[in-house]
């Protein structure tokens, strides 16, 4: 089975986490044939170990695992995958692919386009 795992940075604002909640509902809200878990980097409970054991437990055995970043930078590039296989040690029989970071998406354009009139 296949699972989605979404890769945020993690903070101790409260209201960060309540704000990455409701994108990952939305996401739910149209991708309903598959897991979708979310996972910190750092500052939550919900790690990435706990998100891809959470996974693991509903059956998952390929996880996408897609960052909720804007950048490439230090943390997808090696601190996260770095992190993630030494957690895919104890399961050998899962398999993980990288998405990509936001990035430069005529979307985003948009929404700051919206952000600025409004």
């Amino acid at each position: 089975m296949r699972g989605v795992l979404i890769l945020a940075h993690g903070s101790r604002v409260e209201a960060t986490k309540k704000t990455i909640n409701e994108v990952v509902d939305m996401v739910r809200s149209k991708i309903s044939d598959m897991p979708i878990q979310i996972a910190y980097m750092e500052f939550c409970e919900e790690n990435i170990e706990h998100g891809i054991k959470t996974l693991v437990d509903k059956g998952v055995t390929e996880i996408k695992a897609v960052p909720y970043f804007l950048f490439e930078g230090i943390h997808i590039k090696e601190d996260i995958p770095n992190e993630i296989g030494e957690i895919l040690k104890d399961y050998p029989n899962v398999k993980l692919e990288m998405g990509h970071t936001l990035g430069v998406d005529e979307r985003l354009a948009d929404i700051l386009v919206d952000r600025i009139k409004g």
